[in-house]
């Protein structure tokens, strides 16, 4: 089995309901596969110009999340970050994941009870709805059948 440094890999076995996904049927499979789309364009503004292919999930997280969500299920939640945005992250039937938390390096986060989070709140920014709709868009181009 591959290693991944992202937090709760070990677990994050979940089935995809999504079968149109060629190669995708876990969150790690997930993962390989949006770790060829993440780009600069994938992040968020605010960090943009500090994303590299080495920090690929850098400012990708709520995307990340919600792309996930609709794709295995589950529900979004998020760790307040200093500033007052959230660090979104997946728990599907009780297993906690984080696609993107090997952006925070060495930071230990805490996963336990935080607050979900809102579709409609995280889109009603133009910007990130736009990037969460190309994110989806290169995933289906790539992997859709």
């Amino acid at each position: 089995m591959k290693n991944y440094n992202f937090y709760g890999w070990e677990a994050a076995l979940v089935p995809c309901l999504d079968k149109s996904l060629k190669g995708i049927n876990t969150p790690q499979d997930m993962y390989d596969a949006l770790a060829t789309i993440w780009c600069a364009n994938t992040c968020a503004p605010r960090m943009r110009d500090n994303w590299t292919s080495s920090n690929m999930t850098l400012g990708q997280c709520s995307i990340t999340a919600f792309l996930v969500q609709d794709i295995f299920g589950g529900e979004v939640y998020g760790i307040l970050r200093p500033g007052g945005n959230y660090h979104c992250y997946n728990v599907i039937d009780g297993v906690t994941f984080d696609l993107t938390s090997e952006q925070f390096g060495d930071e230990v986060l805490d996963y336990t009870n935080n607050p979900p989070q809102a579709r409609a709140v995280h889109f009603a920014k133009e910007e990130k709805r736009l990037r969460y709709e190309y994110l989806k868009e290169q995933l289906y181009k790539k992997y859709g059948e």
